[in-house]
């Protein structure tokens, strides 16, 4: 009998433990890292957007924070997990790119790029990343490291794709560079003047 009684004390001294440790690491403190989210979802996500028109084509680069990307993936419902992804993936940029032309015709046509169409959408998904570069401010050159292209079916009056940038310090600014050899519109250059990471600190 003694033996089930140092047994179920045992246990019930183990259970005590292991829901206090429960406690403490649930009921951490997000509050800061939920208002450094706020104030870059108030400034606009997508706000720092430019775009350049060449014949009947825009061109559109707009960066958006990495931030935004993990709590789309991830949820707001553990922010530091959250941030701890943003600090393993902070010197990665991310550049939403467009293209549409102004009476909505589909720009992969072979009236545009000159190439049959499932060749300009391989082009698109597969090459399309050697034509992006990004000049940092301090004139490091940064290659694209990845691209997703991002097919509509021809239910968008536009293509777009998004372009991946790695060993970026997230408070360097930065111009990306587009060398069109699709379209055969030349070379577009598009300077974000600003970081996301004053907002932050």
């Amino acid at each position: 009998m003694r033996v089930y009684k140092k047994l179920l004390f045992i246990f019930f001294v183990f259970s005590l433990f292991s829901c206090k440790k429960e406690k403490t690491t649930t009921g951490r403190d997000d509050s800061e890292i939920r208002s450094r989210y706020f104030q870059l979802e108030k400034i606009g996500w997508k706000s720092r957007e430019y775009s350049q028109k060449v014949d009947d084509i825009n061109f559109t680069a707009t960066e958006v924070p990495i931030q935004y990307y993990i709590l789309k993936d991830q949820g707001t419902t553990d922010l530091f997990k959250v941030d701890s992804l943003y600090e393993a993936n902070k010197q990665e940029r991310v550049v939403e790119f467009t293209f549409q032309q102004d009476q909505e015709k589909d720009l992969l046509s072979d009236q545009f790029t000159g190439l049959p169409y499932a060749n300009a959408v391989k082009y698109m998904a597969f090459a399309i990343n050697n034509d992006f570069y990004v000049v940092t401010s301090k004139n490091d050159t940064i290659p694209c490291n990845g691209v997703s292209y991002e097919r509509n079916y021809k239910i968008a009056p536009f293509q777009k794709v998004v372009l991946f940038f790695s060993g970026i310090d997230p408070n360097e600014k930065i111009q990306l560079v587009y060398k069109d050899k699709l379209f055969r519109k030349g070379t577009l250059k598009f300077k974000f003047k600003d970081t996301f990471t004053e907002i932050l600190l």
